[in-house]
């Protein structure tokens, strides 16, 4: 949601920081918290003038008319105070319906004044603007103020002035106090506007010759406004509703939900409760709810919430098993349901989402069998046959009664069922896939479908957003989004694609790759906007799928140009401030912007935006690739992609459909849509799904009242629980949420009935009331029925068939190793936080890497060891050498290094693995040490491992020595080692360098290790001695040296190096010097 209260104290400190105004602003910073938890002495030594001052103490918990309700005391001193609190603080209380306890206080200081120097001044936000509202008398028992106070209305981008207020506002103030007051109010303004609040109340606002007090205030702030805000507001706090507990499990959802793309919410009403829901879709969301309120659950009701915008796998699983495991720690007489629903998706994976849920299930099978639990389950969208079929599957593996539905059953049915009221029907089987759309869906019977010539309706230039002919550019990289509409293009039989070109300002310009039917296009894709509006003149809509960042900055680019007739705004989370501002300009301009926070919209056989309507399949079962005669307008996307199969289930199809957004302030209303459809000759009847929160739907009343509307309307608001609640609940829609008894769902569906528009008495009834509606229309002979035309076949996208299972082929490239596709990477089966957890260190990792292994921990060891002692030997070395040079020739990090690893063979550092060989080879065919000392020999091959150009056996090499300590030490058995050192007293005897060097030590120490440790058999063991792995450890360590002396010449300064001429030996040829 967007608007959310704050605190007092919250907004009495905005107010106190960053208010601008010459007038004396008394009190600044003078409040104190107080808890079950305070420590008075410290709370003293803190705010010292709470020994001095007469005091106020009061509730901060959004209680409204605190003082009505005998919940302030008033003149105290602190023992006074105390006193008051005892009898208080933590002491349960009802406002309204609601219950609670009384836990977060606030004492400020005793301001002494008379009534006439009470005043009331509020502002908040509306579409137009904002509204200021004065009064000149306030405090307690200031009423209606709507009807008494003076009001200015300040249109979007318009400023505030004194003068304004004075004359408009201060007309009953004494003169005294005019001037005070105008800057209060001005400074009061700005301050609102600056830091992004959508209601601020100050009641009473006190001016006495000493300066102005603020005594009581409420005020709300917007939300999504935190990134542009953040410096100012700080880590903000949002407390509940007064009645509702703040649970630590909504604070882990509202947590994941802010580090992640999708939406997800919980709101907890009665953990006790038998009723848990799991749904998908901010709509879908309230409906649910609604019919379970209705069908007399709102007691039972354990909670509110929902997921949508495609969250992954992981991030439904963890929102899925914080619900089980809240539905699961107390039982219920009667068992308990969940009910895992949702609308039909337009772009979310359904089998993706619900393989999460599945895990979860599986993860707490124990409990809900323990506790009862019966779970029903309705879904459609992309591959939600795939996800039905896995929830069926596992409740027959588990045993717990899964009742499983799809498209065919009505969204609600399952809450009937769940609670009772329904029987439970036999469940037909599902389809395995989608692919249903690989064949024409022809219907060789008689169809009621409009008669009206489809391009005839196209003459109404101000009726008219999209047609055969639009053209539209897409904002963003969104490439499924785009292949969606080009498909849809292509099964209504377009004569080109509806999309013209792609902005997306972070890649030069480009070309991007898509299928037109069978065969393969390109469209251009520019980095900035004016490019792409100068090449496609043609061009009159753009989808905006630009972040909630930028979606403004973009959006008001675009209204720059002339062509531009349509906006759709996919972004969720923009500023209520700046969405006004750009709805201000469109219409100034004659643009139509449709969002934001939407999916778009739909003209069957025209036009659809972005992902609306879904996959293919869903465009042929609701058939969408055809006009039909009635048009909708709803606030959800979700729930429009719903409306889209009840209407094609119940008439002859959807001529349009717009989904306006759940934004509190949409760029189109529903109005300025039922208006075109009323206009509009192909249109025979008009649905609205209209929701709790706003006043629009009165519009439509006051239309069909005054005959500007003739249409058949069938109308339901949605949202019709909310009055049930004993607290105040924020739906998934920041609109969502009623402000005052007009603008409830339930005030809203009279109003629509009473004015002469179809509502049905449930979201239920529905589909029956447009059924109804749309016969009567039929039978009197406005919709003629007209034969059904199939439309062409699309091929399935290949990554659509993989995903559905429909298809294999060999995979190009095999790993067993790693896997990031996950939530969380993945090295040889065990999660990266799990390495860390353990703490298994670069040993473990390299473990788990190379050999497909947990080591012991002292194997891991060892191998940090080797890395260690064989980081780096001195620049002299030919590796280190090289890299030197490399560097000092300006070259780069990545290039100096493989200088420096092209050296290492058997002459260099690569002898771990043919000392691992030679050695290996020698001891397991029972030589003896000196038999093969003498082999090598005659052999005429040197001893890999053995032998170094400085140390000896009088100078040993302390690495060998660090290394032979550690594993005497900790190897279960060093029998390849001993064999070796047996050889090296053979060699040293002839000559002392002739030692075991670091590179054979670590060979056949490795040997010993991959053999004995118990983690391999025999053959694993000389596997990994054969395809090289050893030397692999040197060139890991090696590596961090060799990058070592490329930043060291560079942090040098070093210059070209050139090899001095008295280091070279210059001689002629052999030839030419005999």
């Amino acid at each position: 949601m967007s608007a959310k209260a704050i605190s007092e104290q919250t907004g009495k400190e905005f107010l106190y920081k960053y208010i601008c105004t010459s007038a004396a602003v008394k009190n600044r910073f003078h409040y104190a918290s107080v808890t079950a938890e305070t420590d008075w002495n410290l709370l003293k030594q803190e705010h010292p003038w709470l020994l001095t001052e007469r005091l106020v103490v009061k509730p901060d918990q959004l209680i409204k008319r605190r003082g009505k309700l005998g919940l302030v005391g008033i003149n105290l001193d602190l023992q006074g105070v105390q006193e008051w609190l005892k009898t208080h603080l933590m002491k349960e209380t009802t406002v309204g319906k609601a219950k609670g306890l009384l836990k977060n206080f606030l004492i400020e200081p005793f301001v002494p004044h008379t009534q006439e120097e009470e005043f009331y001044v509020c502002i908040y936000a509306t579409r137009e603007g904002d509204h200021v509202l004065f009064h000149h008398e306030g405090g307690v028992e200031v009423g209606d103020v709507d009807a008494k106070a003076q009001r200015l209305m300040v249109a979007v981008d318009n400023k505030l002035s004194e003068h304004q207020v004075t004359e408009q506002l201060l007309t009953q103030v004494p003169d005294d106090k005019k001037q005070v007051l105008a800057s209060f109010i001005v400074g009061l303004f700005n301050l609102y506007e600056d830091l992004y609040f959508t209601y601020l109340e100050i009641n009473p606002l006190v001016v006495t010759q000493n300066g102005v007090y603020i005594l009581d205030m409420a005020a709300k702030i917007d939300a999504t406004a935190d990134y542009i805000c953040k410096a100012k507001w700080g880590d903000l706090e949002f407390p509940p509703p007064f009645g509702r507990e703040a649970y630590p499990e909504e604070a882990y959802i509202a947590d994941l939900d802010a580090k992640s793309g999708a939406s997800l919410k919980l709101t907890l009403l009665n953990p006790r409760g038998r009723i848990w829901t799991m749904v998908a879709g901010g709509g879908a969301s309230v409906v649910y709810s609604d019919t379970i309120c209705d069908l007399g659950g709102v007691d039972e009701l354990a909670n509110y919430g929902e997921y949508s915008g495609a969250p992954s796998e992981q991030q439904t699983y963890d929102y899925a098993k914080t619900i089980l495991s809240l539905m699961t720690r107390e039982k219920h007489v009667q068992g308990k349901v969940l009910i895992i629903g949702g609308s039909i998706a337009n772009f979310t994976n359904v089998a993706a989402t619900f393989k999460g849920i599945v895990r979860a299930i599986k993860d707490y099978q124990g409990p809900l069998k323990e506790h009862e639990v019966t779970i029903f389950v309705r879904r459609g969208g992309p591959n939600y046959q795939e996800g039905l079929r896995v929830m069926g599957e596992v409740g027959k593996t588990t045993g717990i009664p899964i009742h499983v539905f799809g498209t065919e059953t009505h969204m609600t049915a399952i809450v009937g069922m769940a609670l009772g009221h329904r029987p439970i029907p036999n469940q037909p089987p599902m389809d395995a896939h989608t692919a249903n759309f690989l064949l024409n869906a022809s219907n060789s019977g008689m169809l009621n479908f409009s008669l009206f010539l489809y391009h005839l309706v196209h003459l109404a230039k101000a009726t008219t957003l999209f047609s055969k002919r639009t053209k539209s550019i897409v904002w963003g990289m969104q490439t499924r989004a785009v292949q969606g509409m080009l498909d849809f293009d292509y099964v209504c039989s377009r004569d080109e694609p509806s999309v013209a070109a792609m902005v997306y300002p972070f890649t030069g310009d480009h070309k991007q790759k898509f299928y037109w039917g069978h065969k393969e296009i390109l469209l251009p894709v520019y980095k900035n906007m004016a490019d792409a509006m100068k090449k496609h003149s043609e061009v009159d809509v753009l989808i905006s799928f630009a972040s909630l960042r930028s979606a403004f900055d973009s959006t008001v680019e675009a209204m720059q140009y002339s062509q531009i007739h349509t906006i759709a705004i996919i972004a969720e989370g923009i500023p209520e401030a700046q969405t006004r501002k750009m709805i201000k300009m469109a219409d100034e301009k004659g643009i139509t912007i449709i969002g934001p926070a939407t999916v778009g919209g739909i003209k069957p056989g025209c036009f659809k935006i972005g992902n609306t309507g879904g996959m293919l399949d869903n465009i042929l079962a609701s058939k969408l690739y055809r006009p039909g005669s009635v048009a909708y307008v709803s606030r959800s996307g979700g729930m429009s992609n719903e409306l889209n199969n009840i209407i094609s289930r119940t008439t002859d199809g959807v001529y349009e459909g717009v989904a306006i957004g759940g934004d509190r302030y949409p760029g189109s209303t529903f109005m300025d849509h039922v208006l075109r459809y009323q206009d509009t000759p192909g249109i025979k009847m008009i649905v609205v799904l209209g929701e709790v929160g706003g006043t629009e739907e009165y519009k439509i009343c006051q239309g069909i009242r005054e005959g500007r509307i003739t249409k058949p309307v069938v109308c339901w608001c949605i949202g019709t629980c909310a009055t049930m609640f004993a607290s105040e609940v924020q739906f998934g829609h920041a609109g969502a949420c009623a402000n005052q008894a007009s603008e409830t769902a339930v005030a809203k569906n009279q109003a629509l009935r009473d004015a002469g528009a179809f509502v049905p008495k449930s979201f239920d009834e529905l589909g029956n009331v447009i059924r109804t509606v749309y016969d009567d229309l039929v039978a009197n002979g406005t919709i003629i029925p007209a034969q059904e035309v199939p439309p062409p076949t699309v091929p399935m996208d290949y990554s659509w068939a993989r995903e559905l299972g429909l298809i294999r082929k060999p995979a190009s490239f095999m790993t067993s190793i790693c896997d990031e596709r996950g939530q969380e990477l993945i090295y040889a089966g065990m999660p990266i936080t799990e390495v860390f957890k353990e703490e298994m260190g670069l040993g473990g990792v390299l473990g788990l890497l190379w050999f497909q292994r947990r080591l012991p921990r002292y194997a891991c060891q060892f191998i940090e060891m080797c890395l260690m002692v064989t980081a780096d030997h001195g620049p002299a070395v030919s590796g280190a050498h090289n890299t030197i040079v490399c560097a000092r020739a300006g070259k780069d990090l990545i290039s100096s290094l493989t200088s420096g690893l092209l050296t290492i063979g058997d002459r260099f550092g690569g002898a771990l693995d043919a000392a691992a060989k030679q050695f290996s080879k020698a001891f397991d065919s029972g030589m003896l040490p000196m038999e093969f000392v003498n082999k090598m020999k005659k052999d005429g091959k040197l001893i890999m491992g053995i032998g170094h150009r400085v140390k000896s056996i009088n100078n040993p090499d302390m690495r060998v020595q660090i290394l032979k300590d550690f594993v005497k030490q900790h190897f279960t058995s060093t029998q390849l080692l001993d064999y070796a050192l047996d050889v090296e007293k053979i060699t040293t005897s002839k000559k002392p360098n002739l030692i075991l060097n670091v590179d054979g030590f670590i060979g056949v120490a490795f040997v010993d290790l991959l053999r004995t440790c118990g983690g391999f058999t025999r053959d694993e063991a000389d596997e990994f001695v054969e395809i090289g792995a050893l030397n692999g450890i040197f060139v890991l360590g090696r590596s961090m040296g060799f990058i070592g002396h490329y930043l060291d010449q560079k942090r040098l300064k070093q210059g070209l190096y050139r090899h001095p001429w008295d280091d070279i030996s210059y001689v002629l040829p052999e030839h030419m010097s005999m």
